[in-house]
């Protein structure tokens, strides 16, 4: 069988996408390994339009929801998209076959890419080393495991300051390392940071080289980028929020990537360089990776596919 689309994600743009390609009465199937994407990791989400505020595991399970109450639509959880192709096939258009990891394959006229993106890591000296054992990438998960102790939190923006925020509810002495000489989050979350009385400073234009340690975390080697001076922090904690990186691996040979591994589309329409393939949310290269931007271009993307395949239709009754 083949598919009008093939919706692969589970968060914000996945979930949008598949509400509105159910609603078009396409056949569709949606593809995801969980419902939420990258938020569901967050205590507080308080700019979600509709919910005053709202965890990440609250969002996932209204995403879940919503998605589920769709009639005719097929939904594939517990799995995810591992390859995707384009097949040679006798029709006038392209058609894409997704392969899971439980081996299921799927093909459609067309695909709607929410993969998202993924932490980044520093690559340093020690990192995989002690990951889990005082270096951590989540502290909304991890915070409560660091109460009494003196933690660094390594990204200057967003994810960083409420990092921060977090871990001053349990660590005693909490750090900040910033690369550049300013903090790149929300000026009213730095201040309510820097306010709280266990919040200890930032190092500004100071990057982390080194983390060692003795079965656990023991410390860091730091090294400030513009004087050139070195030193040596003594902590227990370590927490890495230093942005993401799209998910565009499986696509990188169907659709044009930009220098930052995101996926190219017209912000008009949510479309990528193939025909038949739209894209939204982090994966792409929107500014704004936030959870309504990425459901408003699923949204388009949604539409887009369903006037794409409309358009087929009509040639080929012509």
């Amino acid at each position: 069988m083949i598919y009008d689309t093939i919706i692969i994600g589970g968060g914000p743009t996945g979930s949008s996408a598949a509400i509105y390609a159910a609603r078009k009465q396409m056949k569709a199937v949606l593809i995801t390994e969980e419902f939420g994407g990258q938020s569901v990791v967050s205590n507080d989400i308080d700019n979600w339009i509709g919910d005053v505020r709202l965890s990440g595991f609250e969002l996932a399970q209204k995403f879940e929801k919503h998605v589920k109450a769709q009639e005719g639509l097929e939904i594939i959880t517990g799995d995810r998209a591992t390859e995707i192709t384009k097949v040679d096939s006798d029709t006038s258009y392209p058609v894409y076959q997704v392969t899971t990891g439980s081996g299921k394959v799927f093909q459609a006229k067309t695909l709607i890419l929410g993969m998202g993106a993924h932490r980044k890591k520093l690559g340093i000296p020690g990192e995989e080393e002690f990951n889990a054992k005082g270096v951590a990438y989540c502290a909304t998960c991890d915070a409560p495991f660091f109460g009494g102790m003196k933690v660094a939190v390594v990204g200057g923006g967003n994810a960083g300051l409420e990092s921060a925020w977090d871990l001053c509810a349990y660590a005693d002495e909490v750090y900040l390392f910033n690369r550049s000489g300013a903090l790149k989050g929300d000026p009213a979350t730095a201040e309510r940071v820097k306010a709280h009385e266990k919040f200890k400073g930032v190092l500004y234009n100071t990057v982390v080289t080194e983390v060692y340690g003795e079965g656990m975390v023991k410390g860091v080697k730091w090294k400030n980028t513009e004087t050139g001076e070195t030193g040596d922090m003594e902590l227990q904690g370590l927490f890495i929020e230093i942005g993401s990186a799209p998910n565009s691996g499986m696509v990188a040979d169907l659709v044009e990537l930009n220098a930052y591994n995101e996926v190219v589309i017209d912000h008009k329409y949510s479309s990528t360089s193939a025909p038949g393939i739209f894209a939204a949310g982090d994966l792409t290269d929107e500014a704004y990776k936030q959870n309504n931007i990425s459901a408003g271009d699923a949204v388009k993307a949604a539409l887009s596919a369903y006037t794409y395949v409309s358009e087929l239709e009509n040639e080929k009754h012509k």
